[in-house]
C-alpha cells in the first residue's frame, strides 16, 4: 500500500506493548496528531494488576470498529505473531511515520510499519510488514526491506539493497549499496556490510563478518 493509507485513522489507537519501544511510539502517535485516544496495552498481568494498563492485547477487540492497533515491541518474532493475532480478528493493524522524519511520496508502507523521528527513506523503497525504521536512519533510493526487519537508531542503508525477513541492523551500522542480505541475519552495532550476505546469522565489525 502506499503510504497515505496512514492518513485514514481510526479515532484511537492502541499500542500494544508497554515497554520503551512502546512509549517511543505513543510519543509518535501524539505528535502525528491522528488520535483522539492512546492506549497502552500489554499481557503482563503485573502491569494490569497495578492499573499501568486497562488490559492485554484481547481488550482491543471490543474497539474494532473505531480502534487502530500497532505493536510496541523491538522482537521481530512477537511482533509478528501479535500483528497476525489481529489480522486473523480483522482489526486494523495501522503504520505510523513522525511527522518530523522525511519520506518520499512514492515510498510503500505495508501494516504495522514504524518511521521515527529523523529517519529518512527515499524514492523508490518498499518497506515491509512490521518494519521498524527508528530515529535519525535511512534508507536511500530503490531498496526493499523484508517484514519484521529492524533499522536500528542511526544507521544507513544505501541504494538498491535489499534486506530479507526478519533481519536487524544495529546502531549505527552502514550497508554499502547495492547489497542483498538474506533473511534471519542480525548486524552488530557499528558494522560496515560492503558484500552480500546469503547465510543467515551475526555479523559484526568492518567489514562485517560471520561469528555466528
Amino acid at each position: 500500500m502506499l503510504n497515505e493509507k496512514n492518513i485514514l485513522h481510526k479515532c484511537r489507537l492502541f499500542i500494544i506493548g508497554a515497554s520503551g519501544h512502546g512509549k517511543v511510539i505513543e510519543a509518535l502517535a501524539r505528535e502525528s496528531a491522528c488520535y483522539s485516544k492512546i492506549t497502552i496495552l500489554d499481557d503482563n498481568e503485573e502491569l494490569k494488576h497495578i492499573g499501568k494498563v486497562p488490559g492485554g492485547k484481547e481488550y482491543a477487540l471490543e474497539f474494532r470498529d473505531c480502534a487502530d492497533v500497532i505493536v510496541g515491541i523491538g522482537n521481530a518474532a512477537i511482533r509478528k505473531k501479535i500483528i497476525e493475532y489481529y489480522e486473523e480478528k480483522q482489526i486494523n493493524v495501522t503504520s505510523l511515520t513522525h511527522p518530523f522524519s522525511w519520506v518520499a511520496s512514492d515510498v510503500r508502507i505495508d501494516n504495522g510499519t514504524v518511521i521515527m523521528a529523523g529517519a529518512v527513506v527515499q524514492p523508490g523503497c518498499t518497506l515491509g510488514k512490521g518494519v521498524i525504521v527508528n530515529t535519525s536512519s535511512s534508507i536511500d533510493h530503490d531498496c526493499k526491506i523484508g517484514n519484521y526487519c529492524h533499522i536500528s537508531v542511526g544507521s544507513h542503508i544505501a541504494g538498491t539493497v535489499c534486506i530479507g525477513d526478519n533481519t536487524w541492523i544495529g546502531a549505527g551500522a552502514t550497508v554499502s549499496n547495492n547489497i542483498t542480505i538474506c533473511n534471519d541475519v542480525m548486524i552488530g552495532a557499528g558494522a560496515v556490510v560492503v558484500k552480500d550476505i546469503m547465510e543467515p546469522g551475526t555479523y559484526v565489525g568492518v567489514p562485517a563478518k560471520k561469528i555466528g
